[in-house]
């Protein structure tokens, strides 16, 4: 997998030349974060940022986080965010730290990489309230796609279908089946050997897996209209 800290900052940057010039109005207006609005998704990446950087200094001293969010959720909720610069560790570092999130513990690039999926989400669901023809930037893309099927572990929805779905993605190209039973849905990784049902860039699979890739939303792909709405009844998002 690619690193993820550059196309993170490069996040970051995009984010703050998005928001610097809206007013009070547009601030408050309609994200596409279901019943958040613009500022609503400010407050969350704001705050996720805090904890984001406590988690850091509690895994580089080697101790556990026992950090109260919600006081920092509160103060946030009342402020714009503000830029946060990333510490600098040595690759010695990098290597040792670990997250927990939950049950699931990470190294620091992957925990990072949630990082920028966070904020590379977030910021497109500010961006398209302003341009319908939005999309992920193309590094943010890049790294994304790799750790799709970590997400999908928590996210994917059977429909109840019995079938496999073969994907292609572009820039960067990559290879996906999703399986579905009764009662399970999996994202596997990996060229499954045969015609693909699906080709589409890998931003808008990004999209599609975090359940942001809605018919107003779609590029034109060659495909039954019926696959991609089976696979957005699979992936309807965090």
């Amino acid at each position: 997998m690619e690193s993820p800290v550059r196309p993170l900052r490069a996040s970051v940057a995009r984010l703050h030349e998005l928001v610097r010039g809206l007013d009070v109005d547009q601030l408050e207006s309609p994200s596409y974060a279901s019943d958040w609005s613009i500022a609503d998704v400010l407050s969350h990446l704001g705050s996720s940022a805090v904890i984001m950087r406590q988690r850091l200094r509690d895994a580089r001293a080697g101790v556990e986080t026992t950090l109260d969010a919600q006081p920092i959720w509160d103060e946030w909720r009342a402020k714009t965010p503000r830029a946060k610069a990333d510490d600098a560790l040595s690759r010695q570092e990098w290597e040792r730290v670990t997250f927990n999130f939950g049950p699931v513990t990470v190294g620091l690039e992957v925990a990072v990489a949630l990082r920028l999926n966070e904020h590379a989400f977030h910021t497109w669901d500010i961006e398209v309230v302003f341009d319908d023809e939005a999309r992920l930037p193309l590094d943010a893309a890049a790294v994304i796609v790799d750790n799709l099927g970590f997400i999908a572990r928590f996210t994917a929805r059977p429909t109840g279908d019995e079938r496999e779905v073969r994907l292609r993605t572009t820039h960067p190209t990559r290879h996906f089946t999703v399986r579905l039973t009764a009662d399970t849905a999996e994202l596997l990784e990996g060229d499954a050997g045969e015609q693909p049902d699906l080709e589409l860039p890998a931003e808008a699979f990004c999209r599609l897996v975090y359940g942001r890739l809605d018919p107003e939303h779609s590029p034109a792909v060659e495909a039954n209209g019926e696959v991609l709405n089976t696979l957005r009844r699979v992936f309807p998002g965090p």
